[in-house]
């Protein structure tokens, strides 16, 4: 499989173009919107429901983005649809209406959190539910996940999908993992056996040899988090396209 080009085009607003002082709070509608009216792409998240709903969300608590606490997991989709995100209106939104909102306008990105905890094997509900979700959606979209695992059950659920590893440096004082675990990851070794035709990279780590290896091989090199515009031209040295916030990306020609 190879990356659409179309995904290749537009900068992704990450997880829309948000701006909490402006109303729009990250995976909001309003941050949606914002990024279609300036022909951005769009990166989101999906987290899973206590009743297996595919949800729009970062994080795996609702703390930070929220007056509410405790997990996302431990609310169902309709109570969650009741919870105002901070800095806007908006409440916490599934997948399939965010799909019906974006509508195929712009390009998207569907990161799915890990579920497992550990990048392990315990996942299936909620790459199930995104599979469904986008099942005839006809817009120009792609998958990925941190989870290796996640990745190749997506191909296994939807072949027809694009879908990446998102990856990183792993740097043993940044992720809640094992150092085992994050010195498997960094070199990135389950690509070709989780079928994947992208990856999204962290963007201080894009000088990485293993990441210039793939590139070579015709794998398309996305990044995250572009925050500024001298970061962005450094960035596009090394990667086909970033995913950007706090600043204003040029859009597609």
């Amino acid at each position: 499989m190879t990356f659409p080009t179309a995904l290749v085009k537009a900068p992704f607003a990450h997880r829309g173009f948000h701006d909490l002082n402006a109303g729009r709070p990250e995976n909001s509608p309003a941050a949606f919107s914002a990024a279609i009216e300036r022909g951005y792409g769009i990166e989101l998240d999906v987290q899973l429901s206590s009743d297996g709903q595919a949800m729009v969300f970062h994080d795996y608590a609702l703390d930070r983005l929220t007056a509410e606490a405790g997990p996302i997991q431990q609310r169902t989709a309709a109570e969650l649809a009741q919870i105002t995100l901070k800095g806007g209106t908006d409440t916490v939104q599934t997948l399939p209406e965010i799909l019906t909102l974006i509508g195929g306008r712009v390009p998207l990105l569907v990161e799915i959190k890990d579920q497992d905890g550990a990048m392990g094997n315990n996942i299936g509900p909620l790459e199930t539910m995104t599979a469904q979700a986008l099942q005839g959606y006809g817009g120009d979209v792609a998958v990925m996940s941190f989870n290796p695992n996640t990745v190749a059950m997506m191909a296994q659920l939807a072949p027809t999908l694009p879908r990446g590893i998102v990856t990183s440096a792993y740097r043993y004082a940044d992720w809640p993992l094992s150092r085992a675990t994050c010195d498997h990851l960094r070199e990135i070794p389950d690509y070709d056996r989780s079928a994947a035709c992208f990856i999204s990279h962290e963007v201080d780590d894009l000088s990485r040899a293993r990441v210039a290896d793939l590139r070579k091989a015709g794998t398309m090199v996305c990044c995250w988090t572009v925050r500024s515009a001298e970061i962005e031209a450094t960035a596009r040295q090394y990667a086909d396209n970033i995913t950007f916030e706090g600043y204003d990306a040029l859009p597609a020609a």
